[in-house]
This record gives C-alpha cells, structure tokens and sequence, in this order.
C-alpha cells in the first residue's frame, strides 16, 4: 500500500549559521522530520560545527559572509537542493508541533509559490505574549522567488501566489547580550543606508531624526503590546528594541555632526556576520 502524500517529504530546511551553538541544537532538534538539512556556515569558531557534524542529515557548506542575499541564494541555488519547497531557517528558530502537523498535511495548489508563517518570540527560553516580530515568507517553492540585499537584511521577492499558514515558529535567540549589541552596530550601519535611499515614509523619517523612535520602539513594546506582563523577559525585549533604534539614532546623529558627514556609515565591519534580526 502506497504512503500517504506528505509536504514534508518535499521540503528541505536551509540554515545560515556563525558561531551559534547556543542555538543550533535547539533548532535541529524541531526538524526530525527532514531527511536532508542544508547548512552554509561563514567561519564558525565555536562548537556549531561539532554539533552540525554530529547530525548525518546535515549537509554543511563553508562561505565567507559578504552580503545575506549572497548567502542565501549561494544556500538555495548552488548546494544541491534537490526538494520542490525550501524552508528558510534562522539558526534560532524552532519549528512548532502545530506547524509540522499542518505542513504535513498541505497540499498546495499548483500556482502558489510561497506560504507565510508568523512568528511567537521567547527570550531565553521565556515566552513573550507578543513581539515586534513581522510575518515572513519563510516556506518557497523552489524556482518561484529571488533574493536581494535590502538595508541589515536580505528581502524575498516571490513570483506567485502566497497563502499564509496558521502554525508559528518560535523566535528565541540565546547567543550574549554583547552578540546582540555588537550585530546591531553593524546592522544599523546598514539600516542607515538604507533609510538615506528611501527616506519619505513617517516611519523613516523618524528613524532618521532622532530621538523620537527609540523611545516610541520601547513603549510601544513594552506597554502597548503588553509585555510588562511578562516580566524581565518582556523588559529585556523592549529594552532590545530601544538599544537597536538608539544605536541607529547615534549613527544618523553622527552622520549630522561629522565634518565628512556627505560620507555614508561604513558597513565593513558587517562582512560575515549574520546573527538573528
């Protein structure tokens, strides 16, 4: 008697990794699931290798960071994929029980590229009732999308129809506060370039006069989306946003003040590091 069809079958998880053994384990462990793992690592030095290599679905590929959209499409284009769907990880992702069960189960249509998934976000294993975290095309059919740099991060642009998903993944980031604060250094130094290319939505605008956003980012998490709730871990997520909106404050504040300020923020420092956004 033939198996019953199964989206699983057909998807292959794909990873980034640097220097994420706080996190790594954790994700692969929500992936039994997969039978064949993709991982570009960019010059791990901790024990993220080990633990990749001590998983024999793992296929791990070495590439020095330049650019994410660089990473991901070196990831998606030229590591022998060989499944119709890709599913698009962060090394501090876990995928919930809910989700494999509703992958495992979806038939999609013909014409749609692309699905969906929100996110729930946890602060050392805490779960937050709610995060600033946006949905994301995270599960592509392969051939249906194209990858492209955009400020900090890498932007997704699919050909087709996108449908979202109802299971979530969960968001939680376990690497030093001192990782988060020196990648948001270099994110910003990004994000800023960006903004001075697309600077007439209120939003940008008010990133780049500071100091209104950084206060707006806090108490827009911690008191409008009810993270006082949640304790210390509610704090210490609001106070994550208010440190990166600062740090982009300080550099267009910089750009302002600086004798040679017709010159863009350097971004050389952002080679091969791509920790969680």
């Amino acid at each position: 008697m033939t198996a019953p069809y199964s989206l699983l079958d057909r998807i292959t998880p794909v990873l980034l990794t640097h220097d994420e053994e706080q996190n790594i384990g954790r994700t692969l462990s929500r992936l039994g699931w997969a039978r064949d793992i993709v991982v570009v690592d960019s010059g791990s030095r901790d024990g993220t290798l080990a633990i990749l290599r001590s998983d024999p679905r793992v296929r791990v590929f070495t590439r020095p960071f330049d650019t994410h959209a660089k990473q991901w499409r070196f990831a998606v284009m030229e590591t022998g994929v060989a499944t119709d769907w890709i599913l698009r990880l962060d090394a501090d992702y876990s995928v919930s029980d809910a989700l494999i069960d509703e992958l495992r189960a979806l038939q999609p249509a013909p014409d749609l590229a692309a699905y969906e998934i929100s996110f729930d976000y946890a602060i050392f294993g805490h779960p937050l009732r709610s995060s600033l975290y946006p949905p994301n095309t995270v599960l592509l059919r392969r051939g249906c999308f194209f990858v492209h740099d955009r400020g900090h991060t890498e932007a997704w642009r699919v050909h087709g129809r996108v449908a979202r998903l109802a299971g979530r993944i969960v968001h939680d980031d376990r690497k030093p506060t001192a990782r988060f604060v020196s990648a948001q250094i270099r994110y910003m130094s990004r994000e800023a370039e960006r903004l001075a290319a697309e600077p007439h939505s209120l939003k940008s605008r008010l990133r780049n006069h500071p100091p209104l956003m950084p206060i707006a980012a806090f108490v827009y998490a911690y008191f409008a989306k009810g993270l006082f709730l949640d304790g210390r871990a509610g704090l210490y997520y609001a106070l994550q946003r208010l440190v990166a909106e600062s740090i982009l404050a300080l550099i267009a504040l910089e750009k302002r003040l600086s004798p040679s300020s017709d010159v863009a923020p350097s971004t050389r420092d952002v080679a091969r590091d791509e920790d969680a956004r």
